[in-house]
């Protein structure tokens, strides 16, 4: 059972990336997925999550809304965080992280970012947005 997140890269502000998180040794579709970011020096923050199957729920960060766009292609295995309008803040590594609790993102956001509800977690990968 392994999660791997991919599509970091070095960015210029206001430009845009699209992360990918993929799956292997089990299928996405029953599990929500999170996404979480944790910059230098900082704790790790919930960025967005989206809910099993058709991703009927979705959770997104203040900070992000309105820049950061989260799906999910289950055929694929797949969730995709398309992250555009980037600004330097913004960097940091970006964690993808499944929950067996497939509704999970229709609960408050305290709740949504909470890590110990995340059941699998990818290795991360590093966004550096530059200003």
């Amino acid at each position: 059972v392994q999660l791997q997140a991919s599509g970091g890269g070095l960015v210029q502000a206001g430009g845009s990336l699209r992360l990918s998180c993929a799956a292997s040794g089990f299928t996405l579709d029953t599990y929500a997925i999170g996404w979480f970011r944790q910059a230098p020096g900082k704790e790790r923050e919930g960025v967005s999550c989206i809910s099993s199957s058709g991703g009927r729920y979705i959770y997104y960060a203040e900070f992000v809304k309105g820049r950061f766009t989260v799906s999910r292609d289950n055929a694929l295995n797949t969730v995709y965080l398309q992250m555009n309008s980037l600004k330097a803040e913004d960097t940091a590594v970006y964690y993808c992280a499944a929950a067996i609790s497939g509704g999970l993102c229709a609960a408050d956001s305290v709740v949504v970012t909470i890590e110990s509800l995340y059941d699998y977690w990818g290795q991360g990968t590093q966004v550096t947005v530059s200003s």
